[in-house]
């Protein structure tokens, strides 16, 4: 891959609970297509060189293990939820010879030292994963060269991030998105953006057609949906809903751009 391509392997592509869902007999739980099936949201941007991990869910062991390229050279954050933090254990196998760079807003990194207090020892036990953090807020920052810019959004009434990262915008878990945020993204030539279910309306969560609006205002090249739950219906259905420029990711995807 050429150092000006952006590459995105999509690790998961599920909302908290996963697709099948535990419990759940619905056609999309027992669909036999491995588009239906859908782990936790997170992936792997790759970008001038360096190997950028969003989010560090509860699946991120197997994700790693079938991914196309299991190295990484930092961590970035959107928020504290379970599944997407929840596997940052598993990172000990990066930590070998250095902390591993994990950048998120302070009220994450904060939640962090809480629910993996043994990392964050002054005297850790041997063989547990170090993080070497780095606060961020909303201006750009670089990693390795690489320019990342926050992207403000709201999920529910928790403030959250999003990513930029040269032709990519990365959102996920977004209810709302500010008017001077999506003019900010306008023209983005790959637009990733979250979208829970096809009908009824969710507290914390765009559906369908909010995610669509997005989509119309933003005007991006490609789009994918993220963070799906089964109620999106069957991956072979999807064409019928969806604009020609937008498609459903699903897990192992890998885009250029």
């Amino acid at each position: 891959m050429s150092l000006a391509t952006l590459e995105i392997e999509f690790l998961g592509t599920g909302t908290s609970t996963g697709v099948p869902m535990l419990r759940c007999h619905c056609p999309v739980c027992l669909s036999s297509d491995p588009r239906d099936k859908r782990l936790r949201t997170s992936a792997i941007v790759r970008y001038q060189g360096v190997r950028l991990l969003i989010d560090c869910g509860p699946d991120f062991r197997t994700q790693m293990l079938r991914a196309s390229d299991d190295n990484l050279d930092a961590v970035l954050l959107t928020h504290i939820h379970f599944d997407h933090v929840a596997g940052m254990d598993d990172l000990r196998s990066y930590c070998y010879l250095k902390p591993m760079p994990v950048y998120a807003r302070g009220d994450v990194l904060r939640d962090l030292h809480q629910r993996i207090p043994y990392c964050f020892s002054e005297h850790p036990y041997p063989g547990v994963p170090h993080f070497e953090e780095h606060e961020i807020g909303e201006d750009p920052f670089l990693v390795e060269g690489v320019r990342v810019e926050p992207i403000p959004v709201m999920h529910y009434r928790l403030p959250i991030v999003g990513y930029r990262i040269g032709p990519l915008a990365y959102i996920t878990d977004a209810k709302t998105i500010a008017p001077e945020v999506v003019d900010r993204l306008k023209g983005v030539p790959l637009l990733v953006i979250n979208s829970l279910r096809v009908k009824e309306e969710h507290m914390s969560h765009m559906c369908l057609d909010e995610t669509l609006e997005i989509v119309r205002r933003i005007g991006p090249g490609r789009t994918y949906l993220i963070h799906m739950s089964d109620r999106i219906g069957l991956h072979a259905d999807s064409p019928k809903l969806l604009p020609p420029t937008v498609e459903l990711a699903y897990d192992g995807l890998i885009v250029n751009v």
